[in-house]
Formats: structure tokens, sequence, C-alpha cells
């Protein structure tokens, strides 16, 4: 365990790194610890299963083990299975400290939580829209005294997108002391961590990985060009392939929408794939009851949204498929990072439509590596192509009877209700708002119609009204064609 020791980690640190069996530094374990414990903001930017979490983890410990107080550290991630799963690594590495920590996310009882905040918990793992709720809410806790601010998936929580957390970041940040250690860690560099890098303060240290690739070469990434409208049966056609040739396997399946996640899960149930779905439509107790299963591989298969292709450390995934070509090559490069971790093997297969051959060509360019084509057997696809129809079909009208899409209406209305709004006020401020762009819609149309017509009329006007060619009025003999008799 010399490696550990030598990059200055206390002997106890360094026993439990050898307990849990982490023999040996990764490289951003080996750039990053030293200087995060000369005291030093640091940006860490790695691929996916590198060990980026007990790099910030381990020296935030040895710094707490000289000085223990609490609330001593703030971690922030964009997901809530993310912070149970680096609130298990605090607990498990701190565990000689008597470690306390506080897990504050979604879809949990506000006052449990603000109890447990009161009591002044070493180490806080939260998501940012729960904890500036609390900061809004209560004043029983106090983050002015905090040592770490750590950031993980920093590219996430930074940038603007459908999920923004700009105003819940503001909130937390207007209350974190200015006299802190800022660790940012992420898989993907984007430009504002780029921006970040030039204004950061406390002598910031960067680390980057060298390698080219941004994916690790122990994952096979291969597409498979499929007809938009039989996409559901080529993947039932290669699961069951999976299940056939290799029994002990797990696949995750990465959708794009909560309610394509549910569909696929309760159509690949019907044909006796052992399936569970993770979306933010589940309540939070049905999302950690589905993730332990899908861990202890009581279900092989897990059908998921984004919410889970970040972070997620699940050492036994075989097989990545990409039920949809991600928009962004970011987002696949997280999605396919939940195989082949800590140097397993892995494959990943996106199913890619005619519509998807652009961004296909910029995940090649973002990964610098050609995907390559996975062969199937098409007439075998076609075999099961009806029957996979039907089923689809059924699961979409159950689901419409399950009234999905209401669901998500009350969770949004829930959502106005914690930021402070009335959503009977917020709808009708929408409907009135859509009424008048109809109205303005309508109004251009009705002008563009108008002008058309007059410019038709004006153009028939001047063709049909145009008088036949005078002669010149200084001509007043016969017509040229007549000679004079």
């Amino acid at each position: 365990m010399a490696g550990f020791a030598q990059l200055g980690l206390s002997s106890w640190l360094v026993e439990q790194c050898r307990q849990l069996g982490l023999k040996q530094p990764t490289p951003v374990q080996l750039g990053c610890i030293p200087a995060i414990l000369e005291g030093r903001d640091c940006l860490g930017c790695a691929k996916t299963g590198s060990g980026k979490t007990a790099a910030f983890v381990l020296p935030i410990l040895q710094k707490l083990s000289e000085d223990p107080y609490g609330i001593f550290c703030l971690v922030l991630t964009p997901t809530r299975e993310l912070a149970y799963q680096i609130a298990e690594q605090f607990r498990v590495l701190g565990k000689p400290l008597g470690l306390k920590d506080c897990i504050i996310v979604g879809g949990l009882d506000m006052v449990a939580q603000a109890l447990e905040l009161s009591r002044k918990p070493h180490v806080v793992i939260a998501t940012p829209g729960r904890l500036a709720d609390h900061l809004r809410s209560s004043n029983t806790f106090s983050i002015k005294k905090i040592r770490f601010l750590v950031m993980d998936e920093a590219d996430r929580l930074l940038e603007q997108g459908c999920t923004d957390f700009t105003v819940d970041l503001e909130t937390i940040l207007a209350a974190v002391p200015a006299r802190r250690q800022t660790l940012l860690f992420s898989a993907t560099l984007t430009d504002t961590l780029r921006e970040l890098q030039g204004l950061a303060t406390n002598q910031p240290f960067f680390w980057e990985a060298q390698a080219p690739v941004s994916t690790v070469e122990q994952l096979d990434q291969h597409y498979l060009l499929v007809p938009e409208k039989v996409k559901d049966a080529y993947l039932v056609h290669l699961i069951q392939r999976f299940q056939d040739e290799h029994e002990d396997w797990s696949v995750i399946i990465f959708t794009n929408t909560c309610k394509t996640c549910q569909i696929l899960c309760m159509m690949l149930r019907k044909f006796s794939f052992p399936t569970v779905a993770l979306h933010s439509m589940m309540k939070q107790k049905e999302r950690f009851a589905a993730l332990a299963k899908f861990k202890s591989s009581i279900y092989r298969i897990l059908i998921a949204t984004d919410v889970a292709s970040r972070g997620l450390d699940i050492p036994t995934v075989q097989v990545v498929i990409n039920h949809n070509t991600p928009g962004l090559p970011k987002i696949y490069i997280h999605r396919v990072g939940r195989t082949a971790r800590a140097g397993r093997q892995g494959q990943a297969i996106t199913l890619v439509t005619q519509y998807d051959i652009h961004l296909v060509h910029a995940i090649e360019e973002q990964i610098e590596k050609k995907l390559e084509e996975f062969s199937v057997e098409e007439a075998e696809v076609l075999q099961i192509l009806t029957q996979v129809n039907v089923v689809r079909r059924e699961c979409e009208i159950k689901l419409e009877a399950a009234h999905f899409d209401e669901k998500k209406e009350i969770n949004k209305r829930k959502q106005l209700i914690l930021e402070g709004k009335d959503p009977d006020l917020e709808a009708k401020r929408k409907a009135e708002l859509a009424k008048i762009k109809q109205k303005n819609r309508r109004f251009k149309e009705k002008v563009e119609e108008t002008l058309q017509r007059r410019q038709k009329k004006a153009g028939r006007a001047g063709h049909e009204g145009r008088p036949p060619r005078a002669l010149p009025a200084a001509h007043s003999g016969p017509v040229p064609s007549q000679r004079p008799a």
C-alpha cells in the first residue's frame, strides 16, 4: 500500500483502502489527492469508473480527522442515486472516525431532513434543489463554516438546459463561506468548466486524464442501424440473444423519456424478461428499491432515463444499450460509462435510426473512435415484429388508463408549490399567454392572407385591364401592313 501512503494519507486511511481492496491509486487519485491535501482548489476531469469519488473523499476525511466539526463538507450532485452512492463511500472509508453524514435529496420528508441537519453532521451530500429549499425555509442549520465544497458531475450541475440548477446554486453559494476549498469533478470537460478554470482563485490545481479517447479501451462500442418503426423489435431480439448466450449478464437500457422507459419496462416484462425501471416519475422509495434489485442481480435488466447515466457504480453491468441515440456526445460518454468499469470488459450498442446519422458522427468525433456495426439476423427480427408491436400498443393503452401523464402534472404542481408559487395562478397565466400567442398568430396569418389576396388582385387587374397597345399619336396614315390602293 506504499502507493496511497506516498500521497500523504494517514496510516488509518491507507488501512481502510487496503480493507476495501484498493491496492494502488488511480491516475486521477495520484494527481488530485496531494493538491487537495495542500489546500488548493481542484478541478479533476477523468473517464467514468476511474476513481474520482475516492480522489476527493480520502483527502477530505484526512482533513476532518485533524480538525473534526460539523458541518465540515458539502457535496452537491445532480441526481439522488449518486448522492446515496457518494454517502456510502464516505461511510465506508470514514468508519474509524465515527463519521456522521446526512443526505438531503428530493422525494423524502423535509422535516426529518431538517432535524438531521440541525444535529450538525460532518458531511452533507445533497442535490441542489432540496438543499436550496431548506436554506430558504429554515434557519436551524448553517453552512457558513464549511471547509470543503465539492461538485461531483460538475458539468451537469453548471450547465443550463432542461434541468437548470442556476437559481438553486446561487442560493447555496450565497450561504457558504468565501474562504473554502472548492473541488470540481467530472468525466467530461465543458466550456463552462474551462471558464471556471481561468476564474478560480486559491491556487487552483487542474488535472485532466491524458488519454486521447474519452471512453475506456475495454469497452466494445457498436451501432445498429434500424428503421424507426421497428426499433422495439430489434431491442427485444438483442435482449433475447444476450439472455440465451449469457444468462448471468446484466444489461442497462437507456431511453430519452420517462414514458418510453415505463412502456419498455412493461413490454419486456410481458416477454418474461426480468426487468425494472428507473426514472424521475417514480417515488423515491421505488427508485431505491429498483436500483437495489438490479445491483443485487434479482433483476438482470434495468431500463432507465439519464437519471442513471451519471456516476452510478454498478460493477457487474456487461452491456449498455442506447434505445435512442443521445443528442450530445457527452451524454453518450456518461451512458456507456456504466459498463467496462474498473478494468472489466463491456459492450455498448446504440440503436441508430435514419434520422440519427449526424449524431453518430458527432459522437465518433468526440470519442475519436469509429463505432463498429453490430450484426443481427434480420429475418429473426421480422418474425417477432407483429407480436412486439401488438404488445407495445397494449402497454401504451394500459399506461394511459393508469393516468401516467396526469401524475406528471401532479409532480409539476408539487414543484411549483415548493417554489412558493400558486399552481392554479401559474396555469391561468400560461393559458392566457397561450391565448395571446394564438391571437397574435391568427392576426399575422390574416394580415399575410390579406396581403397575398391584394397582390393577386393587383396582378390580375394589371393583366386583364391592360389596354391594347396604342399606335403612336403622330401616325395618322394606314396601318403598316395595309398598302394604299
